[in-house]
């Protein structure tokens, strides 16, 4: 694997003060949240997909971002891709994340099989009913591995960011065709430095357009679930963002 399993980090976090100025909706029966950019702000038929962590698509902070995106001009998207069940945040340490993958409280597993279809019809969505025509995946954590199969396995979304990536296959990140940005913390044991080396190394083989940017004096999580009280963690947290926003400019807006 070219990142770890995801762990308790991955549910651990601040949330973040701010009123989401985006909408629910239903897309292909599955609620998402949509920010919109201002009028005559945004990017002509390019959009994003943003795939979250565990702790799903009704957290304020992801929320948050996604307005961000839109605030640059790109329409964004964020599916309930735990239908229902997300972690709540901060979960106690003997919280049993690998129970709640593979659904045995709730009966919904949170496997490709069952969300990845997820993925495909907001894809599908965008291309064929909102029309765009460039599509840009962001994954945070779990959120990842989906774009990297859909840049890959699929092809169907053109440019990718990703941060503090987990799950992640060497298969599947061998078959990337896009670019591809990533945001990675200095503390990390889903994504320690072997795993960057070896993601840096099939980059290099495969050829595509990459970034790898290494953010110290911050955790697994820092780009969704960061302490912005703490100046070095705000400043990697924004960071994180402006090089999503600076890599979308540069290889998806048309």
């Amino acid at each position: 694997m070219t990142s770890n399993p995801a762990a308790q980090c991955c549910t651990i976090g601040v949330k973040h003060e701010g009123e989401a100025k985006g909408e629910m909706k239903t897309i292909s029966s599955y609620e998402t949240y949509v920010a919109t950019p201002p009028s005559g702000k945004a990017h002509k038929d390019t959009g994003i997909l943003l795939i979250t962590d565990v702790i799903g698509h009704k957290f304020v902070n992801v929320q948050l971002i996604a307005d961000q995106f839109a605030e640059n001009g790109y329409v964004t998207y964020i599916p309930d891709v735990f239908q229902g069940d997300p972690i709540p945040l901060n979960r106690p340490a003997d919280f049993d994340l690998q129970a709640w993958l593979q659904g045995k409280n709730s009966g919904k597993p949170h496997t490709v099989e069952y969300v990845e279809p997820v993925t495909k019809a907001l894809v599908k969505h965008m291309r064929e009913e909102a029309g765009l025509k460039r599509v840009g995946g962001v994954g945070y954590c779990f959120g990842a591995k989906y774009v990297v199969r859909h840049m890959g396995m699929h092809g169907d979304i053109d440019v990718g960011y990703v941060a503090h990536p987990s799950f992640v296959d060497e298969a599947e990140f061998e078959k990337l065709k896009g670019p591809l940005s990533i945001s990675a913390a200095y503390v990390d044991g889903i994504f320690p430095p072997e795993k960057r080396y070896k993601s840096e190394e099939i980059l290099q083989k495969i050829g595509v357009p990459y970034q790898i940017n290494l953010f110290s004096h911050v955790e697994h999580g820092f780009a969704v679930r960061a302490d912005l009280s703490k100046k070095p963690i705000k400043f990697a947290k924004e960071q994180a963002f402006y090089q999503a926003v600076q890599w979308f400019d540069e290889y998806l807006k048309a």
